[in-house]
């Protein structure tokens, strides 16, 4: 009852134009794919119905320029910035010639991002921009398709720029002062040169392209890297990642209306911030929807009336989650998430702020380089990977299980359990289906038939009630103390020198029994804290690739099969019309033409669609899941063979001490 779904949202964050929206438009926590029983929290809906998809904006600027005449203004602008000639000049350079135009900053950002997402733009690029800002300065709708029309009317209009000012202004000049209102969008990643995104390559000489992703690109010399060579990420990266700590601040507000606060640290950044879960739950609906097919976990879900032991998993789920995405190395670069992170007042700053929800690709393009190096069998590789995520989860779930089981055993039988850890996370976390005949947890010793089952009295074999919260270490140092008391005082009196020694031993071996609850209590927490959250984090990356899967089946959908045999009939009725020159055909002739236009035009923007889709699960197969499934996994592994090597030496010191410090127990 406490985790029904929450109500999907319909989104308004599409802009005024209906250009470039988001191609999402459900609510991202409403759609959780924790629905197989494998979810460690509960039981979640499935993924609503695919939404009809909206156009994008094209990439192809040769279909959007086409042949119409470029007025002599965009010539002498593109001139001022290229000198040399060179086909296309900087991000930087095009924002320099738009800021003569007067229009707002916000608008000109808009401009920008839309003619391109790199770090470079071609002179078509370029000339669109030009065009665009003409429509913003006339008050006209500022779109791609109001350009192409324009063009196909052979109108482009003229921007009324200042040019004389362009050769004296510095390129580095300062960065003016950003107004809080204005419309807050995806930054552009400053890529690295091992950035697999990186669309400007170096010619090397010769027909050689050395290009980020290492590959050989069709009709160029072999001998070059595979595509699948390198990681895509630089050196080392696992130990370069940003570490975030997420602790719980306490609750605040009214009986009806209390929520948590969490308290966010960074290692990289210099102030914490407080956010609460909805705060959680805004951003992650922002990246959804800016980034539909990336790879990031879901936000563990929200419940009513929640628990100390359900609140501390949510912590932990919540920073498992942040850390992932403030390492993606695109999500990472995300205007909102670095507002998220370093905002005093997230929830004040959301007032003040209108935040475009485009989808990714409505403001980034794939060029011809990139395009070509993504493998043609790519499918084929993403079938691979949909055929094991099933049984991954599965199975890492089951690791899941039974590392907590042993680090909760050992903890068990080494200390009293604390009063904030006692019975933590038995009935949240063990909410799920009963395993397979076949699995080798159902055979263990200790396990129950069904885990379904209430664990309020019984954990895993072991009896859990108020008077065995003591661990057997524990009893045992205690009764050896009692033992000790008892036999202070010897009949024989004070010169008893065996009576002595043998209690002088037993209170070294209490000591030693303690520090060995001591040193078992500490390697409990440490497994808690890192291996098991490790291990967790495997898992919840593939629930998030199980996740990509999904929304991409749902969204990658287009309409291009269907325009085409739209404009194909269209084109026939119009030749009919031109035959017939009936009455007023002329204007019956323009507006077939313009229709056909529009289709050809949106055509092209989801076919670029396509590419942009695929680059994204190139990438997110190649860089991101590849890497982190491997990488971090023997990350966690060592680090645990170190730490339990460590364990097993201070365990072995204390016994030796102890041994020591028993050798002169008499017998007689």
């Amino acid at each position: 009852m406490f985790n029904a779904p929450r109500p999907a949202q319909r989104y308004t964050g599409s802009t005024s134009n209906g250009f470039g929206g988001s191609f999402v438009d459900e609510n991202p926590l409403s759609s959780s794919v924790y629905d197989d029983g494998l979810d460690p929290w509960s039981a979640a809906p499935s993924p609503s119905p695919t939404p009809a998809p909206h156009a994008a904006p094209t990439s192809v600027f040769n279909a959007v320029i086409a042949d119409a005449t470029v007025p002599s203004i965009y010539h002498r602008a593109y001139a001022a910035v290229d000198p040399g000639n060179t086909g296309e000049t900087s991000v930087n350079s095009l924002s320099r010639v738009l800021s003569t135009s007067s229009l707002p900053a916000s608008t000109i950002d808009r401009i920008v991002n839309l003619v391109s997402s790199r770090p470079r733009v071609s002179r078509l690029e370029f000339f669109v921009a030009l065009a665009l800002v003409a429509l913003a300065q006339s008050g006209k709708d500022v779109s791609i398709e109001q350009v192409a029309a324009l063009s196909s009317q052979n109108t482009l209009p003229e921007p009324t720029l200042d040019l004389q000012t362009i050769s004296t202004v510095s390129s580095l000049a300062p960065i003016p002062r950003r107004d809080t209102n204005q419309t807050i969008r995806a930054p552009l990643p400053a890529y690295s040169s091992d950035d697999p995104w990186n669309s400007n390559p170096r010619f090397t000489g010769g027909n050689t392209v050395n290009t980020s992703f290492g590959g050989a690109i069709d009709g160029l010399p072999s001998g070059q890297p595979s595509g699948l060579a390198g990681t895509g990420l630089p050196s080392e990266w696992w130990k370069k990642e940003e570490n975030i700590k997420i602790s719980i601040l306490g609750q605040q507000g009214f009986i009806l209306n209390r929520y948590t606060v969490y308290e966010i640290q960074s290692d990289r950044r210099s102030n914490a911030v407080a956010r609460r879960y909805s705060e959680f739950s805004f951003l992650w609906d922002v990246l959804v929807r800016r980034y539909p097919f990336r790879l990031f976990p879901a936000l563990p879900p929200k419940r009513v009336g929640a628990d100390e032991q359900f609140l501390e998993q949510r912590r932990r789920g919540l920073t498992r989650a942040l850390n992932f995405v403030v390492n993606h190395p695109i999500i990472k670069e995300d205007g909102v998430l670095a507002v998220f992170l370093s905002e005093p007042s997230f929830e004040t700053w959301r007032k003040q702020s209108a935040i475009t929800l485009e989808e990714e690709s409505a403001s980034r393009r794939v060029d011809r380089i990139e395009e070509m190096t993504i493998p043609s069998d790519l499918e084929d590789k993403l079938a691979v990977v949909r055929g094991k995520i099933s049984p991954l989860i599965e199975q890492w779930q089951r690791i899941c299980i039974l590392a907590e089981r042993i680090i909760k055993r050992r903890e068990a039988a080494a200390v009293r359990t604390p009063p904030a850890l006692r019975r933590a996370f038995f009935p949240t976390h063990f909410t799920l289906p009963e395993l397979s005949p076949s699995s080798t947890t159902s055979s263990l010793p200790g396990s129950s038939p069904s885990m379904t089952g209430s664990l309020s009295q019984s954990f895993l074999g072991f009896n859990i009630s108020p008077a065995d919260n003591q661990g057997d270490l524990a009893r045992l140092t205690n009764t050896l103390r009692v033992v000790v008391e008892v036999n202070e005082t010897c009949w024989r009196g004070d010169d008893c020198e065996l009576s002595n020694g043998v209690r002088s031993g037993l209170g070294q071996f209490a000591a030693h029994t303690q520090r060995h609850s001591e040193i078992s209590e500490l390697r409990s927490r440490t497994l808690q804290d890192t291996t098991l959250e490790s291990l967790k984090a495997q898992r919840d990356l593939y629930l998030a690739t199980r996740d990509l899967f999904i929304r991409h089946d749902r969204l990658s959908l287009d309409q291009v099969e269907r325009l085409k045999k739209r404009i194909e009939s269209t084109s026939v009725k119009l030749d009919g019309i031109r035959a017939a020159q009936k009455e007023n055909w002329q204007e019956e002739a323009e507006k077939l033409t313009a229709m056909i236009e529009r289709d050809q035009t949106t055509i092209a923007a989801q076919l670029s669609r396509r590419v942009f889709i695929r680059a994204c699960m190139w990438h997110e197969l190649r860089v991101v899941l590849h890497n982190r499934e491997n990488a971090l996994l023997t990350q966690a592994v060592k680090e645990f063979a170190r730490e339990e090597h460590e364990y097993a030496e201070n365990v072995a010191n204390n016994w030796e001490s102890l041994s020591e410090a028993v050798e002169g127990m008499p017998f007689e």
